[in-house]
């Protein structure tokens, strides 16, 4: 079982699945066991309340201030544009780990 649950959410998912697979290579060469999946923002109700952080695609950023208030305490950033453009598995797991203060 993962240590920790890191959710990303984007515009419908797709484009943001390489960036997963790239983030799960990343942490597993820092040897970190977490749970990483991409989901399309429609879904947050779904899987916004188990994840550990929650990280969202330059599309949905605008989100943001919204979901922070619908999940108080949760924490919750924006993928910077060029790790997310130059699609920077460990660019975004280093955004989460610091989220996540792990």
């Amino acid at each position: 079982m993962a240590d920790k649950r890191i959710v990303l959410f984007c515009a419908g998912g797709m484009s943001t699945s390489l960036l997963v697979n790239k983030m799960r290579d990343a942490a597993a060469a820092a040897g970190k066991n977490y749970s990483i999946d991409a989901y399309g923002l429609s879904s947050v109700d779904k899987y916004a309340p188990e994840a550990d952080c929650i990280l969202l695609g330059p599309q949905v950023r605008y989100a943001m201030k919204q979901l922070q208030a619908k999940f108080p305490g949760k924490p919750i950033d924006g993928i910077d544009m060029r790790v997310y453009g130059m699609m920077d598995g460990k660019g975004a797991i280093a955004i989460a780990r610091k989220l996540m203060n792990d």
